[in-house]
């Protein structure tokens, strides 16, 4: 027992010199990550996938209640699907489908290009030949997808504005 401590010791003070630091913590002579992802202004979106995308990265990046970004940052999305079928069986009469969901982000400080990526996120779900239920299937695939995108996208802004 004292010797997992004493190794579980060592590894912190480790830690400690190497400069690690929490992404989200709180920095002494800069803004904190979290302040600057507020300070992310996101414009309208023109598509259902883009709408979700960007409402999911607001209320992950603004504390509650604000709905306006501080201006200092511009993030432009350039959402894309595609949805293609895996498996078809004809008995019982289900297809699988996939979905596949592909963003182009890029972060604009003032006129200038800071950061630009791609995040993507493949899912999956059956199609049953049931209109409803296959309409709520797809829709359910798509929210699940823009999800993780926002995440992936979310994270990557934030250890691009703890690095500036």
């Amino acid at each position: 027992m004292r010797a997992l401590q004493l190794v579980f010791s060592i590894l912190l003070l480790g830690l400690a010199g190497c400069g690690f630091q929490p992404l989200y913590a709180e920095r002494t002579g800069g803004a904190d990550v979290v302040a600057s992802l507020a300070e992310i202004d996101i414009p309208e979106a023109e598509t259902r996938l883009g709408q979700i995308i960007r409402n999911d990265l607001i209320s992950s990046m603004r504390p509650a209640g604000s709905t306006e970004g501080g201006g200092k940052y511009r993030l432009m999305l350039k959402p894309d699907s595609k949805s293609s079928s895996v498996i078809a069986n004809t008995l019982p009469a289900v297809t699988r489908r996939s979905m596949l969901v592909t963003v182009e982000f890029e972060l604009f400080d003032g006129d200038k290009s800071v950061l630009t990526g791609t995040a993507s996120s493949r899912t999956s779900y059956d199609v049953i030949r049931e209109p409803f239920a296959d309409m709520q299937a797809e829709k359910n695939a798509l929210e699940r997808v823009a999800h993780e995108v926002s995440c992936d996208i979310k994270l990557r802004l934030a250890a691009y504005l703890a690095r500036s």
